[in-house]
Formats: structure tokens, C-alpha cells, sequence
């Protein structure tokens, strides 16, 4: 057996309605003041309306921050920060998608009464000292996975995004409940799925620390999404397609939380940077591409993948066969999801293709995982066949 290391969130609990025992999984930590993140499209849309009467009578202090943006801004991490700090925080409860759950991971380090480092001093991999205050995480969405991940994701300039990576930030508890995703518009449900989906493909075929716990949890990570991300995209209401998109969300999470991502994120987050594409958009408008880059590389991965993925639409043939079956069969996918597959149609310029393609490089934290190595010229050649 090879050497390997697996980690991941202590506390996973999942079932309809869950969310509404929020204040009673607070109370189990012995906390009084919770501080709870998350953004006002979940305030207007009512996610919160049968959570926040379970803190009556309990005797716990709540406090609200609601200001996260999509993809957010060092800024506003650090307004976070000082209204933890200002609330006397004892707990960080993420509530919201991705954005929401990775300011709350900063904030449960920075919001510690004992923390004497600064938002700068965290980017990175593993140059988080601790201590940290206890982190809940309630997803909305299936598709980051950040409530079972060690990673949080700063905009730290007008087009740059920076990395915080480490086992500190790994969350306390994860709570699942699938009726929080039943009101998801079919484009977020869509791109966010197939967001989860590239977290997992990629951590199956990552060139570091991939390992067979995660590679178990990455296929069935994959059998749950593909099989049900077009009957929640079309089908919203459809309960049984909503849990098994966020239980897959969950695995493909532990997964790559565990054998990183690579060139898919590499590539999507200057899309993100410079147009303020929505990440899952962003890495299903290069999936394709990057995945024929890997192709002579990782075909034989890939090609394990196909029926999983693909179900009886899989055919047979030799792993580079069954590799383009895959790739058209994803991209037959995200056109029925009705997303745009072509980088024009979501504003970005020709002539920004150099830019980002030399911004991509800069994420190499990324780019060592990719099973085939990426040069600046790779990067605009994969920008270019996706435009």
C-alpha cells in the first residue's frame, strides 16, 4: 500500500431540515456568542427564516455578518474580522455558498482573541499559527465543498485572487440539509455542480497526494453528480436529485481537500479575476480543453472515469478512445444545462487571452498537481481552443 495521508471535517451531519438544529449544535460547544456569515441574497431569500428562532431561549448571543461578496475582497474579510472581534466571538458558523464558508474559515483564525498575525501573513500553504475559534459550515449550494476543505480564497487585488491553505482551517462540523438548495436558480445549480464534478475529476488524476481514500470518495462523488445534476438543474423541487448533489459536492470536497486541484482552477480563476465569471462557470468553460491538454498524459484515469460518469452512454475502446467519449459527453452535458461554452459568449476579448493565460501561471500552487505539466504557451493554447 502506498504512504498516504487522509483528513476531513470531524462532524458531518445531513438530513432535510437540519439546518433549523443549527442553535442546538452551537449550544453543544459550549460557545455563547456565535457569529454567523453569510450574504444577503440568502437574508432576502428567506434561508435564515427557520434557523435564527432556534437561538430564542437559549441563551446565546447571535450576531450577523451579511456583507460577503462573490469571491471575496481582503476587505471585506477584514470588516468580518472586526465585527467577530467586536461580537466577542466564541464561534464562526459559515452559512451560504463557497464565498460565504471561506471568510468564515479566515475569521475563526483571525477573530481569536489570541491571534497575532495579520489577513497577509496567512496566504499560502501552512503559514496559519492558530489558535482558532470553533467553525461550523451550513452550504447552500453543491459545489465547493468548502465545509469539508482546509482552503479559503481571497480576492486580494482588482483581478488577483490568493490562497490560504491549511489544516487549521479545516471546519469543526459540516451540516447538510438539501431543502436550503430546493430554491437554487437552474444556472447557479448548474455551474456549481460542474464545479463539483472538476473537483473531483481532478483530484482523481492529481500528480500529488492522490490516494485511494480520496479516489473512492472522487467516483462517488461522480456517480451521484452526473446522475443527478440534470434533474435538479431542469427539476429543482426534485428532493432525492438535491441530496445527492450536495452529498456529492460533500465527497468531491474531501476529496481534492486532499489531493489538490490543478489546471481546470488554474485556469478559471483569472476568468473570475478579470470578468467576474462565477467559478463554477469558470472551470466549465476550460474543462473541456484542459481535459484534451491531459489527454495523452492522463487518458488512462480518465478513461476509469468514463463509465462512471457516463453511465450506458459509455462505450468501449482504448483509454484515449474512451477519453474523447468522456470530453464530448461533458460537453453535451453543459450544453443541456444551458451554460455558455464558449469564453466570447461570456464577454471575455481575444486580446485578453495573453493576460490571462500569463496570470494562470502565477497559479502554480495548482499547476504542480496537473498530471501534465502546463507552459505560459499551453495556457494561452487552451485559452484559445475555449474561446
Amino acid at each position: 500500500m502506498q504512504d498516504f495521508s487522509f483528513t476531513t471535517t470531524k462532524t458531518i451531519a445531513c438530513a432535510a431540515g437540519a439546518a433549523a438544529q443549527l442553535a442546538e449544535y452551537c449550544r453543544a460547544t459550549g460557545a455563547s456568542r456565535i457569529m454567523l456569515v453569510t450574504d444577503t441574497g440568502i437574508l432576502n431569500a428567506g434561508l435564515l427564516d427557520n434557523v435564527l428562532p432556534g437561538f430564542d431561549g437559549l441563551d446565546l448571543r447571535l450576531g450577523i455578518f451579511d456583507r460577503v461578496e462573490a469571491d471575496p475582497k481582503s476587505a471585506t474579510v477584514e470588516a468580518a474580522v472586526q465585527a467577530a472581534r467586536g461580537l466577542g466571538a466564541e464561534m464562526i458558523v459559515g452559512f451560504g455558498g463557497g464565498s460565504s464558508m471561506d471568510v468564515a474559515k479566515v475569521m475563526a483564525v483571525l477573530g481569536h482573541p489570541d491571534c497575532r498575525q495579520s489577513l497577509d501573513e496567512l496566504y499560502g500553504v501552512d503559514n496559519v499559527r492558530g489558535p482558532r475559534l470553533p467553525l461550523l459550515q451550513v452550504p447552500t449550494t453543491a459545489g465547493t465543498g468548502s465545509e469539508v476543505t482546509p482552503i479559503a480564497i481571497v480576492t486580494t487585488g482588482k483581478t488577483t485572487k490568493a490562497g490560504i491553505v491549511s489544516p487549521l482551517l479545516q471546519p469543526d462540523t459540516a451540516l447538510l440539509d438539501p431543502l436550503l438548495t430546493l430554491g437554487l436558480p437552474p444556472a447557479v445549480t448548474a455551474a456549481t455542480g460542474i464545479d463539483a464534478m472538476v473537483h473531483a475529476i481532478e483530484a482523481y488524476t492529481s500528480a500529488h497526494k492522490k490516494n485511494p481514500v480520496s479516489d473512492m470518495l472522487a467516483r462517488e462523488a461522480l456517480r451521484l453528480l452526473a446522475g443527478n445534476i440534470a434533474t435538479a438543474t431542469h427539476n429543482g423541487a426534485d428532493l432525492e436529485a438535491r441530496s445527492n448533489m450536495l452529498l456529492g459536492a460533500l465527497y468531491a470536497g474531501q476529496a481534492f481537500a486532499n489531493a489538490p486541484v490543478a489546471a481546470v482552477h488554474a485556469l478559471a480563476y483569472p476568468l473570475g479575476g478579470h470578468f467576474h465569471i462565477p467559478h463554477g462557470l469558470s472551470n466549465s468553460l476550460v474543462l473541456p480543453q484542459v481535459l484534451r491538454f491531459n489527454a495523452p498524459v492522463a487518458a488512462p484515469l480518465y478513461a476509469e472515469l468514463a463509465p462512471l460518469i457516463m453511465g450506458g452512454d459509455c462505450g468501449g475502446g482504448s483509454p484515449q478512445q474512451l477519453t474523447e467519449q468522456l470530453i464530448c459527453w461533458l460537453e453535451s452535458l453543459i450544453a443541456e444545462l444551458r451554460l455558455p461554452n464558449r469564453l466570447r459568449d461570456c464577454g471575455v476579448t481575444e486580446d485578453s487571452l495573453p493576460r490571462l493565460a500569463a496570470d494562470a501561471m502565477e497559479q502554480q500552487r495548482l499547476l504542480v498537481n496537473n498530471p501534465r505539466a502546463v507552459s505560459a504557451a499551453d495556457a494561452l493554447a487552451i485559452y484559445r481552443a475555449a474561446y
